[in-house]
């Protein structure tokens, strides 16, 4: 079973200006774009918290965004959970670093967030969140205590909830025009994308609108759910459901707008990625990218891939209230013109989530429409495809 919200009688652009309202989020630049802060981060040190607090006096503060209210974060800590780069720890690589993640905490702590919540989803197990950090060899104790009232829960199911969340997509939807998800995602107040500065094999981009992919559970959207029901356990990647559409969720979860649109993993995923982040609206993104890797978001490439994952340090943090915005300027920070094309780096074999994000209304991908704050991207940029 699950329960609906959202606002399907209301135009898309007016269901985001509503909620946008709702959360008397910071006013916009008196130019009326978007503000992006960019600051120089060379390591996981003390400085993270310092850096990041400048950056979000930038932008205007997050006072106002997050007194009072129940914050969601979500990470991107993506499987499998045991996977290294060597011995290189995957927080370095391809998750979210728990120093990054315990500044943002501490900030939205010291600012009147009432409580907050860790998210993410796994493909692997059903552990509470906090043992896959032990997993991945962090002590989860240093979050929890980084602020009051904070909690960690893993989105792959149900969790702590009793009941699946529907996420209604205002406008009906690219591909899906609503998702089942954890209870997480439909009850907090603010929406926070704390993601990585990573490519995609197959959407080109994973930055904030494509963390949102990791809040779709496995129990509904994996290859082992279930047909008329979700699955009691999660296992498996999104492939079948998700990226490649050879089958629909469960029939309790809604189902594809089209079963006759494109099954090309190039088409459906940017599209789903615009869907999930007009059904669940990012309030906040931050984007880690002191240290991280080339080519993807996992530990593994396609076998027909000529690239090859390395460990590399740009050291730069980036956050936005806008995540198009924020995910265009740090697309140009990595070394990418965030206006490419399909059949353009780093679009290649995919249609453009930035440009699909846009049209759908949730904020301009072109850096002449955004504000940047701190340092110019031309100054931090960081190659990726150069470095491997």
């Amino acid at each position: 079973m699950s329960e609906r919200i959202g606002l399907p009688q209301m135009s898309r652009r007016r269901w985001l200006a509503v909620a946008a309202a709702s959360l008397a989020a910071p006013a916009p630049a008196a130019s009326g774009k978007p503000r992006v802060s960019v600051a120089r981060c060379p390591s996981y040190e003390a400085a993270v918290t310092a850096t990041l607090e400048r950056m979000f006096e930038q932008l205007g503060g997050v006072d106002k965004l997050v007194a009072g209210k129940h914050v969601a974060i979500k990470i991107h800590m993506s499987n499998p959970l045991r996977d290294r780069m060597g011995y290189i720890p995957a927080w370095n690589t391809r998750w979210t670093h728990p120093e990054v993640i315990a500044a943002a905490v501490k900030l939205f702590s010291d600012a009147g967030a009432g409580r907050i919540r860790i998210l993410e989803s796994s493909s692997e197990d059903a552990h509470p969140l906090e043992e896959n950090f032990l997993i991945g060899g962090c002590d989860p104790q240093k979050i929890l205590s980084a602020g009051r009232n904070v909690e960690m829960e893993n989105t792959s199911g149900l969790g702590y909830g009793n009941k699946y969340r529907r996420l209604e997509v205002p406008g009906g939807g690219l591909i899906y025009p609503g998702f089942d998800v954890n209870h997480s995602y439909a009850e907090c107040d603010v929406f926070v994308s704390l993601a990585k500065l990573l490519e995609h094999p197959i959407a080109g981009l994973c930055l904030s609108l494509a963390n949102l992919i990791g809040i779709t559970p496995i129990t509904i959207y994996g290859d082992a759910a279930g047909f008329e029901e979700p699955s009691e356990q999660p296992y498996g990647p999104r492939n079948r459901i998700l990226f490649e559409g050879r089958r629909q969720p469960p029939l309790t979860a809604p189902q594809e707008k089209d079963s006759n649109s494109p099954r090309d993993p190039g088409y459906r995923v940017p599209r789903i990625i615009a869907d999930l982040a007009a059904a669940r609206p990012i309030h906040l993104a931050i984007l880690d990218g002191i240290e991280t890797q080339t080519a993807s978001d996992t530990s593994t490439l396609p076998t027909d891939s000529k690239r090859q994952i390395r460990h590399i340090k740009p050291g730069v943090l980036v956050a936005g209230f806008n995540p198009v915005a924020t995910d265009a300027i740090a697309a140009s920070i990595m070394g990418f013109n965030p206006l490419a094309k399909r059949g353009e780096p780093p679009f290649e074999n995919c249609d453009s989530q930035l440009e699909l994000a846009e049209q759908a209304g949730l904020g301009p991908h072109n850096p002449s429409q955004i504000e940047v704050l701190g340092e110019p991207p031309e100054k931090v940029r960081f190659a990726f495809r150069q470095a491997g």
